[in-house]
């Protein structure tokens, strides 16, 4: 070949793959307490601030009545990945919907075990068991009473995480996530 020719390029190259998206902080969400209400769903916030008994300002009935606010289930978290994929299915579920504090991206569910560490902002959390569906989920305007037991059925081993928080911290909405395990 002459230096005037162009170079041959391989008219097939070999497809090249997206670096995976790096994980991030897609959304907070918070509850305060409100007599007779239960945690679900929670509003977005644009930070939470992480302690070792949950996110301040946020009050989960079920952690508090029934497990004496146990710091095992201090933060729920929920992949929006799940959350596609239950609407995909026709659920339209939206972020804070499940009563999780944290809606991450770009970390599988499956990758979610009870040990995963999740360091983000100025917080870290490690996740300690999954969240079992109950009928409190009944209350969301989209599955009432009629569609409540077929819901629930849909969330087994698909409703989130819980985390006990181990280094309290700031936490904004955006903030990258670093994945380890224990």
């Amino acid at each position: 070949m002459t230096s005037s020719e162009p170079p041959r390029t391989d008219p097939n190259p070999p497809p090249q793959r997206p670096d995976p998206p790096s994980p991030f902080v897609h959304s907070l969400h918070v509850k305060s307490e409100r007599p007779g209400e239960r945690g679900l769903p929670k509003s977005s916030v644009e930070e939470v601030e992480l302690e070792a008994g949950g996110v301040r300002g946020d009050f989960n009935r079920y952690r508090h009545e029934l497990l004496a606010d146990e710091p095992t289930s201090a933060v729920l978290v929920m992949p929006l990945e799940m959350l596609e994929t239950l609407r995909a299915e026709g659920w339209p579920v939206a972020p804070g919907d499940l009563g999780e504090n944290l809606t991450s991206s770009g970390v599988p569910y499956e990758e979610l075990q009870p040990g995963v560490v999740l360091a983000m902002g100025s917080a870290a959390a490690q996740i300690t068991r999954p969240c079992d569906p109950c009928r409190q989920l009944y209350g969301l305007p989209y599955v009432g009473k009629d569609r409540g037991p077929e819901f629930v059925r849909t969330l087994l081993g698909r409703r989130g995480w819980y985390a006990r928080v181990l280094r309290p911290g700031r936490v904004r909405r955006g903030d990258a996530i670093r994945v380890t395990r224990t």
